[in-house]
C-alpha cells in the first residue's frame, strides 16, 4: 500500500459519458476522486460512481464556482484538478507523488497540456504547453473568482511552479463539438463583459476575431499545425466574433 501525502482529484463534467470513463480511470492511484457534475442528462454520474468516484451534483453558474465546488467537495491537503477532456499520464502520476512528499513544495503547480486535435498532436497554434489554471495545489493556497462565467482565473498565496510532464486533453472528439462549445462559451464571455458594463458590437468582433485568427495561425505558428492549426484559429476567430456580436444583443436588451 502507497505511504505518503494523500492527494485528491476533482473532475468537472457534463454530458460527457464518452470521455468520463477514460478521465476518472486515469486517476484511480488517487486517494480521493470526486467528479463534479452539473446534473448531466446522460450516463455521466452513474458512470462516475461505478468506477469508484463520488459525485457532487453542482448547478452550473460559471466555472469559478464550480471548481470552487472542487475544493470543498474534496477533503485532502493536495489537491490535482481535471477536466472530463483531460487525462493524467503514469509520467504525471509519478511527478505529482514526487512533489507533495518533497522537502519543501511550492504552493501550486501548472501543468502541461498536451492536446490531440482532428487525430494530431498539436504542437504549436498555442496548444502547448497550454496551461490553464495550476492544476495542483494546496488547499487553502488556492482559490477562484466565484464571479468568473468561462475563462476563470485564480488566487495564489505563495509560489507557483511548473510541472514537467503532460497530461493529455482532447477536447473535441467531432467538428460539431468544436462549433457546440465555440457557441457556449461566446456567449458565456458576451455575459462576463456585460456584468463589467463592456460594450460589443459587428465590427467590434469582426476586429477581435481577425486579430485572434493572426495571432493564432501566425504568430502562435498555427500554420505549422496544418489542418487542424487552421481549424483552431478559424474557431478561435469566430468565437471571439461572436462573443462581441451577442454583447451588443445583450446590452441592447437592457437598454
Amino acid at each position: 500500500m502507497y505511504m505518503g501525502n494523500k492527494v485528491s482529484v476533482f473532475i468537472l463534467a457534463y454530458n460527457s459519458e464518452d470521455r468520463i470513463e477514460r478521465a476518472v480511470k486515469s486517476v484511480l492511484w488517487a486517494d480521493e476522486v470526486v467528479v463534479v457534475d452539473s446534473f448531466s442528462k446522460d450516463r455521466t454520474a452513474e458512470i462516475a460512481e461505478r468506477l469508484g468516484a463520488k459525485v457532487a451534483q453542482v448547478k452550473f453558474e460559471g466555472f469559478g464556482k464550480l471548481r470552487l465546488a472542487g475544493i470543498e467537495h474534496t477533503s485532502h491537503d493536495w489537491i490535482f484538478s481535471l477536466d472530463s477532456d483531460e487525462e493524467c499520464t503514469p509520467e504525471a502520476e509519478n511527478e505529482i507523488r514526487q512533489i507533495i512528499n518533497s522537502s519543501n513544495p511550492f504552493e501550486a503547480y501548472h501543468t502541461p497540456r498536451r492536446n490531440i486535435f482532428m487525430g494530431q498532436p498539436i504542437r504549436f497554434s498555442g496548444w502547448y504547453p497550454d496551461y490553464r489554471q495550476p492544476q495542483l495545489f494546496q488547499r487553502g493556497k488556492m482559490t477562484y473568482p466565484a464571479e468568473e462565467l468561462v475563462h476563470e482565473g485564480y488566487r495564489l498565496d505563495g509560489r507557483l511552479g511548473y510541472m514537467k510532464c503532460d497530461i493529455l486533453q482532447e477536447p473535441f472528439w467531432t467538428l460539431s463539438e468544436v462549433l457546440e462549445k465555440c457557441n457556449r462559451y461566446s456567449t458565456l464571455g458576451a455575459e462576463g463583459l456585460a456584468q463589467k458594463g463592456r460594450s460589443g458590437g459587428v465590427f467590434k468582433g469582426l476586429g477581435h476575431g481577425m486579430a485572434h485568427f493572426i495571432q493564432i495561425y501566425l504568430f502562435k505558428l498555427g500554420i505549422l499545425d496544418k489542418g487542424p492549426g487552421l481549424m483552431i484559429a478559424l474557431t478561435k476567430g469566430l468565437g471571439s466574433f461572436l462573443k462581441y456580436a451577442k454583447l451588443a444583443e445583450i446590452n441592447r436588451k437592457v437598454c
